[in-house]
């Protein structure tokens, strides 16, 4: 079992993370939107569906492999670098949007839902940035079992993940509400998220030139 600092130390980076507006937020809150309470809970069990594989992955070797490549390591450093640049420059430029501006989307059947939802969260570089990147760095294998840390450490995002977005999710009326009804503090916000982004695009690219 990971050192129970390290089990609240990797919590709190989910915590942050979750919180973070990336694709997950955006398509779950526009999902819900759209389409009701309902689909946007059907989309977030596709988008733990997708977890679930990564967590899998990164317990049973990808992880592993990515270390023992440095210039793979580097390079998914960099790319996940450049891509919060892209989000910060998407929330701050003249006339942007913030990141998770809500969208109108299609009705869609619950089967498509629920592979939407996984599909979405495949395809999220930071989910991928979190388990490839991050989760390793909170496993000591003095500790005992690299896979049973994974797999717990894993277990532990997953559930502060679909808690948090759950409630996003039910709560996805209001919150677009509060965001058109409040012009002044969605512009404060869009500057706060790009900076933030910016700051830890540079972080990211800076640890990588270390490696």
């Amino acid at each position: 079992m990971p050192h129970a600092s390290s089990l609240l130390a990797f919590a709190l980076v989910s915590l942050g993370m979750v919180l973070t507006p990336g694709p997950n937020m955006i398509y779950l809150i526009s999902r819900s939107i759209t389409q009701g309470h309902a689909a946007g809970i059907v989309s977030l069990s596709g988008v733990a569906l997708g977890f679930v594989v990564y967590m899998l992955a990164a317990a049973f070797g990808i992880t592993a492999l990515l270390l023992a490549v440095p210039f793979a390591y580097d390079a998914l450093r960099l790319a996940g670098a450049a891509y919060l640049l892209y989000l910060a420059w998407q929330a701050m430029k003249p006339g942007g949007r913030p990141p998770f501006q809500v969208k109108k989307l299609a009705i869609d059947s619950p089967r498509k839902l629920l592979l939407m939802g996984f599909v979405t969260n495949l395809l999220n570089p930071k989910i991928a940035m979190l388990y490839l990147a991050l989760l390793p760095q909170f496993i000591d294998p003095s500790a005992g079992s690299v896979l049973t840390q994974s797999l717990v450490l894993g277990a532990i995002q997953i559930a502060i993940s679909v808690s948090i977005n759950a409630v996003i999710a039910k709560a996805a009326g209001t919150i677009a509400l509060f965001l058109a009804s409040r012009p002044s503090w969605a512009l404060v916000q869009r500057y706060l998220m790009g900076t933030v982004l910016a700051g830890l695009a540079v972080r990211m690219a800076v640890e990588a030139r270390r490696g």
